[in-house]
């Protein structure tokens, strides 16, 4: 913040709220550049003071009060203030604007996702409760999987799983528009149609109001099955995907499979070498072309992003992004990330492989998530 020249950050956003408050009650976290934060909660105050390890936490009724309790704890009302532009609606920021008029506002996001994207080994240990979160679900899906049941009553079962596992039943993202439940669990040529969401897959989902995801499609023999699911402990995620079929696969999606495979064992290769995120995404992404698959890799012709990682944590889109034009920001000891490379053919189905990874302080490449990276193929 220094650094910045800002007096003040103001955090109001529950992803980043929980991340220094642990707790997530409206209100407003003010981080001084010199000084104690305080943490001014309208709801709910008793449970924040409860929750919260922070030392000032403390009610308020009208924004109009911050400058009188700044003034109570010895703050000047700051000149310059920091605040979560990538994620503020416009209406809460004019009515901070209100309280400051004569101070200075500036993009503070940037910050605050470079402080979250360096995890802890407390975060760490948290992730590594969800992978075993997930992989109860994905080991549960082998015994419920039967040809005839819905896309969306798989989904329902490993959801009911995962929640009784301590799923809280939603998971965070930070782009604008970005609602998503517990992943995608899809089917057959349903796994290959495109939706708003920037993912690689989408699915028809059960209506428009919700575009994505499990629909009433039937599950057949010899389509591919795949489980995104994103598990989640105390706030912390990790993403992990596999794919089943009842029967088989034609040759073309179990070769499709195994190259994405030596796709993942190729950024394992380059990520403990430390490149920039652009550069780790080119190698990539080259191999994938290479292979052929210019067209299919990372979402159907028209509908590719352009990424194969994410980082994960309390959102599922946090830094760093293995994605193009990156090429300024180098991996570190510290980061968590999820790598998904997969191949969509539409008319036909998707497949691939996901992972959730961490870089340890001595640099190396740790795998969170752990459940069986072969095709399950169950009997008919």
């Amino acid at each position: 913040m220094r650094n910045e020249d800002l007096d003040a950050v103001i955090i109001v956003q529950s992803a980043d709220l929980y991340y220094f408050t642990g707790t997530i009650q409206t209100g407003a976290l003010y981080i001084p550049a010199t000084g104690q934060p305080l943490y001014l909660v309208r709801r709910d105050h008793l449970r924040g003071r409860m929750e919260s390890g922070l030392r000032e936490v403390m009610p308020f009724a009208s924004m109009s009060e911050i400058p009188k309790i700044l003034a109570e704890y010895g703050y000047t009302v700051p000149n310059r203030v920091g605040m979560e532009f990538d994620v503020l609606p416009v209406a809460v920021f004019e009515r901070y604007k209100k309280v400051f008029p004569a101070a200075t506002f500036k993009d503070a996001s940037e910050l605050i996702r470079r402080t979250r994207m360096i995890k802890s080994h407390y975060e760490i240990h948290l992730m590594q409760d969800a992978a075993n979160q997930v992989d109860k679900v994905f080991r549960v899906a082998a015994e419920i999987l039967k040809e005839g049941m819905t896309d969306v009553e798989l989904a329902a079962e490993l959801e009911r799983v995962a929640r009784l596992a301590g799923h809280p039943g939603l998971i965070r993202m930070r782009v604008f528009n970005g609602e998503m439940l517990f992943g995608h669990t899809f089917s057959g040529a349903d796994s290959a149609v495109p939706a708003y969401t920037d993912t690689p897959l989408g699915g028809l989902g059960v209506t428009p109001s919700f575009g994505q995801g499990a629909s009433y499609k039937r599950i057949e023999r010899n389509e591919p099955i795949i489980m995104d699911f994103a598990g989640s402990c105390d706030g912390y995620l990790v993403d992990q995907t596999r794919i089943m079929a009842i029967g088989g696969l034609s040759p073309k999606l179990v070769k499709g499979y195994e190259d994405m495979l030596a796709i993942q064992e190729l950024m394992k290769r380059l990520a403990p070498q430390l490149p920039s995120w652009g550069e780790l995404y080119d190698e990539c992404l080259a191999q994938a072309v290479s292979m052929g698959y210019s067209d299919s890799f990372m979402g159907a012709k028209g509908s590719q992003v352009s990424f194969i990682g994410h980082g994960i944590g309390i959102e599922i889109d946090e830094y760093p992004f293995i994605a193009r034009g990156f090429h300024k920001m180098m991996l570190e000891p510290g980061m968590a990330f999820a790598f998904e490379p997969k191949l969509v053919f539409p008319g036909e189905g998707a497949i691939g492989i996901e992972n959730s990874f961490y870089l340890a302080d001595d640099g190396t490449l740790k795998q969170l998530t752990f459940s069986d990276e072969k095709i399950m193929f169950l009997p008919v």
